[in-house]
């Protein structure tokens, strides 16, 4: 084969795989956009983009909207256990200074480069040569970063693949944006309006996913405790609806207090509220309902509106899987056991399917 037909055959190869992975990234947008949750969003990159992108050491950073922090959403070839409290301030680091600049960075050698952090390095023991950084952006705004780690040929990767990264980069970008809007307005279809915590539509959708896990997993518990204000007509009667309802949100607020990040707060209607528990044993929900009774007890309420409330409440104490192995059947126990304590006086905790009164601490 003469030189001139070599070069000939090799363009052919080159744009047929140039057409290749430009089909392949068209299917892996389609993915992107048609994904209605972070973990389908992630696991969706982690497998495309290995086919897509010939590197072995890349990440995807996303910006924490609460904090602003850049952390590892996905991580190939780092242990992502490694990295799963690992932090980066906007600014630090070379993802850092990307999400700042909002600008791509390629840097042939890291140590060299004053803008490289050695902080993810010393926690994995990694050793980081060359970096092509560069930013996920929605009008505007930075959403995360994408980084290629030790490409062999930074300069061959720029021209042949970088411009298909940025596409791709550019489709990613507007996935973790749909993905956060739809979580958004999922989480206001899951708040109740009068105290700002859950509602019974999230009782229903946790519930069922908390029932499923404990029942597939031995040892596993969940206690749910349901909870009704003593006598909170007299508050409605003497100070209004609206102060009623003010009221309500502070016992939201002070029940809260005392809650664990795993645990969920609901109102589930009128003056009552029900707390779910995963992974508590009914040992463990009585240790809690007992603070929670105390610091209800403690707390004066409508104090800013220049009232001194004082407030009690009943609480019952179901456990899945030792008293139900159902939604309904746990509901109807933990209902039952708070009106259990409403027939002995009020202001006291009664557990289980056996309406067993917990002793006075």
């Amino acid at each position: 084969m003469e030189e001139t037909e070599k070069k000939d055959f090799q363009k052919f190869i080159s744009d047929a795989g140039q057409v290749e992975r430009i089909l392949t990234s068209l299917e892996f947008s389609k993915a992107l956009v048609s994904a209605y949750d972070m973990e389908t969003l992630l696991t969706t990159v982690l497998e495309r983009i290995k086919i897509l992108i010939p590197a072995r050491n890349w990440s995807l950073l996303l910006v924490d909207p609460q904090t602003q922090d850049l952390f590892f959403a996905v991580t190939v070839g780092l242990d992502q256990q490694l990295l799963k409290g690992v932090r980066l301030k906007i600014g630090e680091g070379i993802a850092g200074t990307v999400a700042q600049t909002r600008k791509p960075i390629i840097i042939h050698d890291a140590d060299k480069d004053e803008r490289f952090s050695q902080k993810v390095d010393d926690i994995t023991g990694f050793d980081t040569r060359s970096i092509i950084a560069l930013p996920l952006m929605v009008r505007g705004e930075v959403v995360g970063v994408f980084e290629v780690v030790n490409v062999e040929d930074p300069e061959f990767f720029r021209e042949k693949h970088l411009p298909l990264l940025e596409i791709l980069g550019d489709y990613l970008a507007i996935a973790v944006d749909n993905v956060r809007n739809l979580q958004k307005l999922q989480a206001r279809t899951f708040i109740d309006e009068v105290t700002g915590y859950y509602n019974t539509r999230y009782l229903a959708f946790k519930l069922d996913k908390y029932i499923s896990e404990v029942l597939a997993e031995e040892g596993k518990e969940l206690s749910v405790v349901f909870f009704d204000l003593d006598n909170f007509k007299r508050v409605v009667d003497t100070y209004g609806h609206l102060k009623g309802s003010k009221a309500l949100g502070e016992v939201a607020q002070v029940i809260h207090g005392v809650l664990g990040p795993e645990d969920g707060l609901v109102r589930y209607g009128g003056d009552e509220y029900i707390v779910l528990l995963p992974d508590k044993s009914q040992a463990q929900a009585l240790a809690l309902v007992r603070q929670m009774r105390r610091v209800l007890k403690e707390f004066t309420f409508l104090a800013e509106e220049g009232f001194n409330v004082k407030l009690t409440a009943s609480f019952g104490i179901a456990t899945l899987p030792q008293d139900a192995r159902d939604k309904e059947t746990l509901l109807r126990i933990a209902d039952r056991a708070m009106f259990g304590g409403k027939d002995r006086g009020k202001d006291c905790i009664v557990m289980g399917r056996d309406l067993t009164p917990a002793p006075e601490e």
